[in-house]
């Protein structure tokens, strides 16, 4: 049948995602190397962007095909000038599947000395660079925030035709929102809940 073997063309080799997801993203989490320990390096989103003023890692959006860790260095290079060269890219993190439907992939990596003599951060993208010891993440507990996900009744939903009472649980959820606050800066959200993953023990 030629519906039977377009199943098996369709589903043969595919690599399973998160069904409904329209776009995925991925950040490198940089670590350098300074004399009192490992530190992250993050930015600060230039002031015209969305989100300017945030704290961040740097990273973006992937092209058609390509890999978390591809877009992870590529969007490096672009924002940081640091060379895919310049950064040792140890794995993946757990990958964070944000409610507005996409997948947000962490890379961590070390950025070598000679990566971070090279960076030249991109005035139209990043407003400043600057670096938190780990170990102020491990000792300093974040302040944690949490929403509440209401869900909104569909307008019109068929509830007698499916036999559900008016009176339906709709499912909810929450989300906690961490935050660090170093030497004038604040790291929050989902930049936040990254980092809370990098030190889990």
């Amino acid at each position: 049948m030629r519906e039977l073997e377009e199943l098996r063309r369709r589903f043969c080799g595919h690599v399973p995602g998160l069904m409904g997801a329209r776009h995925s993203y991925a950040v490198l989490c940089p670590l350098v190397e300074h004399p009192d320990g490992l530190h992250l390096l993050f930015e600060v989103r230039a002031a015209g962007l969305r989100q300017g003023g945030e704290v961040c890692f740097p990273g973006g959006r992937a092209e058609p095909g390509e890999s978390p860790m591809d877009c992870a260095l590529r969007e490096t290079a672009e924002e940081l000038s640091i060379p895919p060269s310049a950064v040792t890219v140890f794995g993946m993190a757990d990958f964070i599947c944000n409610q507005r439907g996409f997948l947000l992939y962490p890379v961590p990596g070390l950025v070598s000395p000679a990566g971070l003599e090279s960076m030249c951060p991109s005035p139209a993208e990043v407003a400043e660079v600057f670096t938190v010891p780990l170990s102020f993440f491990r000792a300093t507990e974040p302040e944690v925030y949490t929403y509440d996900l209401v869900p909104q009744e569909p307008v019109g939903f068929p509830y007698e035709e499916l036999g559900i009472s008016r009176n339906y649980s709709w499912s909810r959820g929450r989300v906690d929102v961490p935050v660090w606050r170093y030497e004038g800066h604040v790291v929050w959200g989902m930049t936040a809940r990254i980092v809370r993953e990098l030190i889990r023990e």
